[in-house]
């Protein structure tokens, strides 16, 4: 969506800030005059932009909170007062003021900074985040060690418009509210219906509700009032009407918020004056503030969407020609394809996503069946019970959803989804390593929080065709199924047209060798077929991780010395896992090897130098069964001479 002309907005030199080269922390931030915080915003603004033209990845949200990210900085005293952001995509500017502002060009590369906040990288980011809504929750628990401590810091929460649509979100709010904790929660709003009060009668109200005077009449008339039962219920009722004449503000009044605003959340002067007000009260304080995603760069701003984060900007050479090649289809596509296609075919098909309707690929299937599509907003839990629900009447729920965010709706996908045995698809896109975005949406886990539900049918298709054959054996299945499938591309394998399906529990062996067997789960085929052409060993692509291909794998086991097992998965209690046991409970004594990913949380980098460090690239997959060989060639003589 990106065209290359757009970009001449962006610098291609580094932009001249003498005001942002001197700051290298909040505290050099704080001792400039308020008349220079606006210089400071512009020189900001086209840092992020250079920078984020250098090295890609998110910009659009970071230049929506500039201005409120230097207010926040300018006004409260972090690192001790604790600001907490929410997803985290928006906290470029932030990294920028606290002191990494010439690291900015490493970020979400390999050693580089993080694409989001990252507590071990510094002492300003006060909770990593990655998953939306959890900034409320967090901010609430350092306000409450606060008052353990008798600490007079501040807990901030930004929250962005998406994230209030999660229950957590909600929940926490709630739960401020009742223990009146002191607490700030920002809304961050470029979305929301409720903007529209956005001006200037708007803005006077939110200075007025956020001052001092005001809230110190307030509450001294409510202590008055007490008394009379009668005049207090009057008061609070007047109150809220005069409140909801000039601000969308009753529902957080009514869970126990002091709302202030809505305010422009691009005018610093008003920020920095608001949040000096909040800044002297106590207790739980709302603050909604609008802004513009994508602010000061033009597309952005009319794509919020397709300019949510970019590539690196690469400059052509001159006079090249350039060659179009066709582009490869990226799992999502196959994805995308297949459920317009399956749904033509079946009218009981239904597709279902918590907020990633670009990300997996169903804006023609939204526009194609849109009585059949349910975006359900940030809230997984939902989107797992709600396909339940439409299963119980003989729908045929498809749930497209990010493997790292399913982790969420785990409770859903057992107690609501498996115990009843319901006909539920669940794509599960990004499974395995995600590359610059991260341990935060990495897919390492499913094959292990999965394989262990009754019942559940589980597939790792290799390639483009094996997705859609696969999701269609799936969708087939009465009963719960899962297909997970990376990031990106694959192989370019040539994509069949008809939907069919394949036996379930039933893998495929690719090539014959001898003395060691590749039992591949996933998309590490290619890297498992490159080592065994070296080695000389047998491939399996299995497919299926549950039920397992057992026929398959004593046959292998009978004719080999050595299986490995190969997924793009944690080994503990992944494929591999399930292999073995069903060895042990066959009482098939084998030599196994499971390759997978290893028990840490792998740091951010591209995904052929993460797939490298984790020794899952075919020199990695070659060397480590070279090294198992050995060994029991050692122990093989070891026997020999006793």
């Amino acid at each position: 969506m990106q065209d290359t002309h757009v970009f001449q907005e962006i610098p291609s030199q580094r932009p001249h800030t003498p005001l942002l080269d001197r700051i290298e922390s909040p505290d050099q931030l704080r001792l400039l005059t308020e008349d220079q915080l606006p210089v400071l915003a512009r020189e900001l603004r086209a840092f992020l932009l250079w920078s984020v033209g250098q090295s890609g990845g998110h910009f659009g949200a970071g230049l929506g909170v500039l201005e409120l990210t230097i207010a926040l900085h300018y006004v409260f005293h972090t690192p001790d007062d604790r600001l907490v952001w929410d997803v985290g995509h928006q906290a470029y500017p932030h990294k920028i003021l606290t002191g990494r502002r010439e690291q900015m060009t490493s970020i979400r590369k390999k050693d580089g900074l993080a694409g989001f906040p990252k507590r071990a990288e510094s002492e300003y980011d006060t909770f990593g985040v990655g998953h939306s809504s959890t900034s409320i929750s967090a901010a609430l628990g350092m306000a409450l060690a606060a008052q353990l401590a008798g600490s007079a810091r501040k807990s901030i929460a930004v929250i962005g418009d998406g994230a209030m649509t999660a229950g957590m979100a909600f929940e926490a709010l709630n739960h401020a509210g009742h223990l009146h904790a002191d607490l700030l929660v920002i809304l961050n709003d470029n979305d929301m219906s409720i903007s529209h009060n956005v001006g200037g009668l708007s803005n006077y109200f939110a200075k007025l509700l956020s001052s001092r005077t005001y809230n110190q009449v307030r509450d001294s008339s409510k202590r008055v009032l007490q008394a009379t039962p009668q005049l207090m219920a009057l008061a609070k009722k007047t109150e809220e009407h005069v409140k909801g004449m000039i601000a969308p503000g009753t529902l957080f009044e009514e869970l126990g918020f002091n709302y202030i605003g809505p305010i422009d959340g691009h005018d610093l002067p008003l920020l920095v004056e608001t949040l000096q007000n909040i800044q002297q009260l106590d207790g739980p304080q709302f603050l909604h503030v609008v802004t513009k995603k994508g602010k000061g760069f033009a597309p952005a701003e009319a794509d919020p969407i397709g300019y949510h984060a970019i590539n690196k900007i690469e400059p052509k050479p001159a006079k090249t020609p350039v060659v179009v090649k066709p582009a490869k289809p990226k799992y999502a596509n196959v994805f995308g394809q297949w459920l317009c296609d399956a749904a033509t075919q079946d009218s009981r098909v239904v597709g279902i996503t918590p907020a990633m309707c670009e990300g997996s690929d169903l804006i023609d299937f939204s526009q194609r069946f849109p009585d059949r599509y349910h975006d359900v907003a940030i809230a997984e839990q939902h989107a797992v019970t709600l396909a339940a629900g439409l299963a119980c009447d003989g729908a045929k729920p498809v749930v497209a959803i990010y493997s790292t965010f399913l982790q969420r709706a785990y409770d859903q996908l057992i107690h609501d989804v498996a115990i009843q045995h319901l006909d539920v698809l669940f794509a599960i896109d990004r499974a395995g390593l995600v590359g610059e975005d991260g341990p935060t949406h990495a897919g390492a886990f499913d094959l292990s929080y999965l394989r262990c539900i009754p019942d559940m049918v589980i597939m790792a298709p290799s390639d483009e065709n094996e997705t859609r054959l696969l999701l269609q054996t799936g969708l087939e299945f009465a009963g719960p199924a899962a297909v997970r499938y990376p990031r990106g591309t694959g192989p370019g394998a040539t994509i069949e047209s008809d939907l069919n399906t394949v036996a379930i529990g039933k893998g495929r062996q690719l090539r014959a060798g001898s003395r060691v067997a590749i039992l591949n789960f996933g998309t590490l085929l290619t890297p498992a077929l490159a080592a065994a052409e070296r080695l000389g060993a047998s491939v399996a692509d299995m497919r299926f991780v549950k039920p397992l291909d057992e026929a398959l794998i004593l046959a292998l086991a009978e004719q080999h010395e050595l299986l490995v097992t190969l997924e793009e998965n944690v080994v503990a209690g992944g494929a591999g896992s399930g292999v073995a046991e069903f060895l042990n409970q066959a009482g098939v004594l084998r030599s196994t090897l499971h390759l997978g990913l290893p028990d840490r949380f792998v740091d951010h980098g591209s995904h052929s130098e993460l797939l490298q460090e984790c020794g899952l690239d075919a020199g990695g997959i070659e060397r480590s069964i070279r090294q198992r060989l050995a060994l029991l060639d050692q122990q093989q003589s070891l026997r020999a001479v006793k």
